[in-house]
């Protein structure tokens, strides 16, 4: 596992990210249509001074406004959307323990820290059986001593072995990468 810090390619370069225009996209084809019309209309009721003209030009320029309107209304609706959505995979990361997402509007989009393979897949898979096995056993020691002088202490002996196996088992299985008896180390995420 690596640790979250930034690496060099994790990090969005600052002449694309700081862009005069990154945030500023015209709606399409017809926001461009309205905005040359506008102007246009400007153009003609200004060059021929005449009332009909700049009825135009107002009724473009309304046009405009409303366009302009819908598309930053559009727009800030995304950007909430997108705030939602990362939210919303932060809590479900936080309650399946996983490490929250990065955030879209800190770093350009997600990145990847490390990919899981299949084989730590298959190491976790049995990780979680061991441990369903030490928590069987410890029921099964709970119960044999709630009776009191009448427990089984083979059965206690044989599930307290059974833990002691287990769970060396499971400690080799997590040994650190160097293949040494030096403890695990990484970094713990809440």
């Amino acid at each position: 596992m690596r640790s979250l810090g930034d690496s060099p390619s994790s990090v969005p370069s600052t002449a694309s990210a700081r862009s005069p225009f990154k945030g500023f996209r015209i709606g399409g084809l017809g926001m461009t249509v309205v905005l040359i019309a506008f102007l246009v209309a400007v153009i003609f009721a200004a060059n021929h001074n005449d009332v009909v003209g700049w009825i135009v030009a107002v009724v473009s320029f309304g046009w405009l406004a409303l366009a302009a309107f819908v598309v930053f209304s559009i727009q800030k609706a995304a950007r909430r959307a997108g705030e939602k959505l990362t939210e919303a995979q932060n809590a479900f990361n936080a309650a399946t323990g996983r490490a929250p997402s990065s955030s879209s509007a800190d770093h350009g989009g997600t990145r990847v820290v490390s990919e899981r393979s299949e084989a730590d897949e298959m190491r976790d898979l049995k990780l979680d059986h061991s441990f369903k096995i030490v928590q069987v056993q410890v029921r099964v020691v709970e119960d044999e001593r709630a009776k009191g002088d009448a427990a089984d202490q083979d059965t206690i002996n044989r599930a307290l072995e059974t833990i002691a196996i287990t769970s060396s088992n499971a400690r080799d299985m997590i040994k650190s990468s160097g293949g040494g008896d030096e403890p695990v180390s990484g970094t713990i995420i809440d």
